[in-house]
């Protein structure tokens, strides 16, 4: 997917949203402006940036971490906070695998409703 990643032109292909639908990206330009708002938010700034950050890291969205890398180190953030929040994301990620594995158990066929397995 990075290979499709232009930091200059994709910019420029914005234009199409302002052309199509310049009502919905106008809401969601001041949706975003209203979550990272500096000031008036009980979370601090670098704290949501950090929480984007990981939520771009395990999406995996570049646009995303990219952006998010650079406003939470503008915001505060140290290289050990931006080590901990990939961990974390790292976690999560290794987490939903780990518990959606068990529906694999689940939905097999091999198991009782209660967890115990068949007998054969």
């Amino acid at each position: 997917m990075s290979d499709f990643y232009d930091r200059e032109n994709d910019k420029k292909l914005t234009r199409v949203y302002k052309e199509q639908t310049p009502d919905i990206l106008q809401a969601f330009g001041a949706f975003d402006q209203a979550v990272f708002a500096e000031e008036g938010r009980e979370i601090p700034l670098k704290y949501r940036e950090l929480i984007a950050l990981a939520v771009a890291e395990t999406t995996q969205c570049v646009y995303c971490i990219d952006a998010h890398a650079k406003r939470a180190a503008d915001a505060g953030a140290t290289e050990g906070e931006l080590a901990e929040t990939a961990w974390v994301a790292t976690a999560i990620r290794a987490g939903g695998g780990f518990a959606h594995g068990r529906l694999g158990f689940k939905f097999s066929g091999l198991r009782n409703e209660d967890g115990s397995a068949h007998q054969h």
